[in-house]
């Protein structure tokens, strides 16, 4: 199975112009027989400096949103990322939606559940409180998360239990902490026996209500159930794209049964 992470600079409020991104790296990634492509966290529009979004921004996300699933449909692969979802709760606030696309249908779609409070995240969104699903597409058992969600352990455990191959990961992660990032999805791969595809975003922005100017390094990347990076971003726009084995993953569960090794009778009551 061929993967590709797409990494680019997200343009805050202007989905026509993120769009065209995504759209010129689409039909590459489908001639170069990449089966799924991962698209950054909030790719749409990004994070607005004061996080005020009016109507017609949010209908030009959801737009931008479909138009892909249409493109899946044409090109005949799947793709992922996240974007604004609906708004819920008492205070009517957005959330920040991962949905899969595959050949124009919806395969998945998962709320960020974990907002990062230091760009008062919790202020803009509405957070999720149901975790991802997983799910048949392109072959493999798939599940997806978003950004924040990766220094959860906890919430990624239940695709792992539901028996999930490759984990997709979203994001707009900082520069200053990207170590922890290379460390986290490494980690994850490795406790969780699975591929990571997860993609991180280039450029720069304000982000969020605090307005903190942020650098992305753009260090997508897809690690194997061992811990091996297959492939990683160098912070330029474009395509991160690796061919993994899924018979790998079945194997390696064979040979280390984690599952069957868990003690989840002492867990709960810890």
């Amino acid at each position: 199975m061929r993967v590709a992470a797409l990494q680019f600079d997200v343009i805050a409020g202007d989905p026509q112009a993120n769009l065209a991104s995504v759209e010129r790296r689409l039909a590459d990634a489908r001639a170069d027989g990449v089966e799924l492509v991962l698209l950054p966290e909030m790719w749409t529009v990004s994070f607005m400096p004061d996080e005020r979004l009016d109507e017609g921004l949010e209908r030009a996300s959801l737009e931008a949103v479909e138009q892909v699933g249409r493109w899946t449909a044409e090109l005949g692969l799947a793709v992922c990322g996240s974007a604004l979802g609906p708004r819920r709760g008492p205070r009517k606030l957005p959330t920040n939606r991962l949905t899969l696309f595959e050949r124009g249908a919806i395969a998945l779609v998962y709320d960020k559940i974990h907002l990062f409070t230091p760009t008062a995240e919790t202020e803009a969104f509405a957070p999720g409180e149901i975790p991802p699903a997983t799910v048949p597409c392109a072959g493999a058992r798939v599940s997806g998360v978003v950004c924040y969600d990766l220094r959860f352990p906890e919430l990624l455990r239940v695709p792992f239990r539901d028996g999930a191959e490759l984990m997709l990961v979203c994001a707009q992660w900082p520069g200053p902490r990207r170590r922890h990032w290379d460390s986290l999805i490494v980690g994850r791969a490795v406790e969780n026996q699975c591929f990571v595809l997860a993609t991180n975003r280039t450029g720069s922005s304000v982000i969020g209500r605090r307005k903190l100017q942020l650098e992305f390094p753009g260090n997508s990347a897809v690690v194997s159930p061992h811990g091996e990076i297959l492939a990683q971003g160098d912070g330029e726009p474009g395509l991160i794209t690796a061919d993994i084995d899924l018979t790998e993953v079945r194997r390696y569960r064979r040979e280390v049964p984690v599952t069957k090794d868990e003690r989840r009778d002492l867990y709960r009551n810890w």
